[in-house]
């Protein structure tokens, strides 16, 4: 196969009629890497909001059993891009994330926020530092599988096109982020988290490399010294030669998912799909949406 082929053959597929299949192929053939990176860095901007920030901070989950909380979004998430909206594990993992966020009084503003870090932030990562752009057919995919997700999880007034997308999560931030004690807290875990993830002697340097990846809003939401012109220069170029090597290797045989990543610890056994995530408080059961 040569390297651009899968992009031919994404390009004669119907991104709205095929959307999740091109999301599939483009997150797991195309660029697992940077989808993870990227919807990392989706969720962790969602932590300079303070009423989302605070909410976590109190639950405890993201401060106290923070890589607990992280495989379970990661593989939760993942369910439905590798099975299909269609399929028992989807559908069992919507229930899930319906559950759970059924338990806390959290806006419509807030979770369509949530949602369009989804559709932006990865167009924006692999666009910088990918092996190659984004397609317009993967980033209309892309936008058609969110929406059906948003839909599934009862999102009120979700944007239509990316630029919509794009508009909407631009204003949020600029109307929202700002600084929050607790926010803080769960975005110092989240960082503490990352840095676990390699030998400790360098858990610094990485921590000031995180730092130089991050734009100068969320910069000042969380009130973190910005790192030095030099070493965010560095380090992004660093990450963009990355995608430049990836760019010269043959292209990817067989998919990569969420669950197949390093950075999913908590589970070397297995799991089941209907116990991942927290639990509903009592007396709040079942879930909001109707499947269809």
């Amino acid at each position: 196969m040569k390297r651009f082929a899968r992009l031919e053959l994404l390009r004669r597929m119907d991104p709205h009629r095929d959307a999740t299949e091109i999301y599939r192929l483009s997150a797991a053939y195309e660029f697992p890497w940077d989808y993870t990176r990227a919807l990392e860095l989706a969720l962790y901007r969602t932590y300079a909001v303070p009423s989302i920030g605070r909410l976590l901070a109190e639950t405890a989950e993201l401060t106290e059993r923070t890589q607990k909380r992280y495989d379970d979004t990661a593989l939760l998430l993942d369910a439905v891009v590798e099975h299909g909206f269609g399929s028992d594990e989807a559908k069992t993992a919507i229930r899930r994330i319906n559950q759970m966020h059924r338990a806390y009084d959290i806006s419509d503003e807030d979770m369509r926020y949530v949602l369009c870090t989804f559709v932006v932030t990865p167009k924006r990562w692999i666009d910088a530092y990918g092996w190659r752009r984004m397609s317009r057919h993967e980033i209309v995919a892309s936008v058609v599988h969110y929406r059906t997700l948003g839909r599934h999880m009862g999102i009120k007034d979700i944007p239509e096109t990316y630029e919509e997308f794009e508009t909407c999560l631009d204003a949020y931030e600029a109307a929202h982020f700002a600084w929050d004690e607790d926010a803080r807290r769960v975005s110092d875990a989240t960082l503490d988290l990352m840095t676990s993830w390699y030998p400790r002697p360098l858990a610094p340097v990485l921590r000031t490399s995180i730092l130089a990846l991050l734009d100068d809003s969320l910069l000042r939401a969380f009130r973190y010294t910005p790192p030095s012109a030099a070493t965010r220069a560095w380090v992004r170029r660093a990450v963009r030669l990355r995608g430049r090597a990836v760019r010269l290797l043959p292209p990817r045989r067989n998919p990569h998912f969420a669950r197949q990543n390093r950075e999913i610890k908590g589970y070397p056994y297995g799991y089941r799909i209907a116990d991942l995530g927290t639990r509903p408080v009592p007396g709040v059961r079942g879930c909001p949406v109707r499947h269809i």
